[in-house]
Order: C-alpha cells, then structure tokens, then sequence
C-alpha cells in the first residue's frame, strides 16, 4: 500500500511517500514567481503623476504558474493509495480544488486535508508517518 503525504506552499512541495514502512522524501520547487506592486511616482502632491501597475498580467501570469505546479504534483502523487495533503496557507486548499476538477479519481484518495505551519523536512516526514499511522 503506498500512502503519500504532501506538504506545500508557494515556494516548494515535499511529498513523502511510505510504502512497505519505507520513507522517502521528495521536494518540488514551485517556480512561482512573487510579484510586488512597484508603481506610482512618490509625489506627496494630490492628483500627481502615477504610474499604472498592470496587475490582472502579473495574476494571470501566477494562475497559469499554480496550475503548472499542481499539474507536476500530481503527476508525483498520481499513484497513491491514501493521499494526505498539508500546508500552512492558502497553497493546499487550492491544489486539493486542482484535484478535484481535473483528477476525480485520485480526489477520491484523499483521507485528509490540514493546514500546518511551516515544518522541517523531518517534521514533515513525522507528520506524514503520523497521519497514517491514526488512520
């Protein structure tokens, strides 16, 4: 039986694979760019020069960057018999939304999903070790 856990957020993804009481870990740069809104001209006169941030670019360009990540995600956990999915923000909900709509079958594998802080790869691995071993 192979159980896989995975931890992620924006930056990176650590999956944890146990199979015959055997551990491995792998860990997955997300490659998602971080944008931070540089605009405007710092005048400290009203109704002065400004400069216009195309922001709807920048969350597009981010939509697309998600989805590669999670599609490279599951491609990892696509063979699992329990899956189990953490992290500390946002990042988890919306890969477990990703499996949902484009992977029913591999959504129907998921025992759990919990929000957890940022973690060590060791505390990664013992919260994996477990989650399975209580369910």
């Amino acid at each position: 039986m192979k159980n896989i856990g995975v931890w992620l957020d924006k930056d990176k993804a650590h999956v944890v694979r146990i199979e015959n009481n055997r551990e491995s870990l792998f860990t997955i740069p997300s490659n998602i760019d971080h944008f931070q809104i540089h605009g405007g001209s710092g005048t400290r006169f009203k109704g002065g020069p400004q400069d216009v941030v195309q922001d709807s670019k920048y969350l597009e360009r981010e939509k697309h960057q998600h989805r590669a990540y999670f599609r490279e995600l599951t491609d990892m956990v696509s063979e699992a018999d329990h899956l189990a999915i953490f992290g500390p923000a946002q990042t988890f909900e919306r890969f477990a939304h990703h499996i949902k709509r484009y992977n029913k079958p591999l959504f129907s594998k998921i025992k759990g999903i919990q929000r957890a802080d940022s973690m060590t790869t060791n505390q990664v691995m013992a919260l994996v070790r477990d989650f399975f071993a209580d369910n």
